[in-house]
């Protein structure tokens, strides 16, 4: 009986783990702790709820921004843009059990030819 009770309790608490793990929020780091990555911009499609998603060339991850288009980022201005230019990316470093190889980065700031085309750091 004892037994049994210590499975229903880890369980539960690994499930509420878990849950606060899925449920919170992506970090909102500062730029110096920022994760960097450039490269070629080899696609920028719309992804989930009104994300801007993109892929760099030689690169497995895919990077977003979250609500993008709810926040007036146009899809066709940002493709006409960016497509096949270097952009450099920064994002916090976090881990989520909903992405647990990190193939999904947040975006915090895109940079393009030395301008900042999106950014949520203060």
């Amino acid at each position: 009986m004892k037994t049994k009770h210590l499975i229903i309790s880890g369980t539960v608490i690994l499930m509420m783990v878990m849950l606060v793990l899925i449920v919170c929020p992506v970090p909102s780091d500062s730029e110096v702790s920022c994760l960097q990555a450039s490269g070629i911009v080899s696609d920028v499609y719309e992804e989930g709820t009104h994300d801007i998603a993109f892929k760099l060339d030689g690169l497995d991850k895919t990077f977003y921004i979250n609500r993008g288009l709810e926040r007036g980022l146009e899809l066709k201005t940002l493709k006409d843009a960016l497509l096949n230019k270097t952009v450099l990316i920064k994002y916090p470093k976090y881990w989520t059990p909903l992405d647990p190889t990190n193939s999904l980065r947040h975006i915090a700031k895109l940079e393009y030819d030395g301008k900042v085309v999106f950014t949520e750091i203060d």
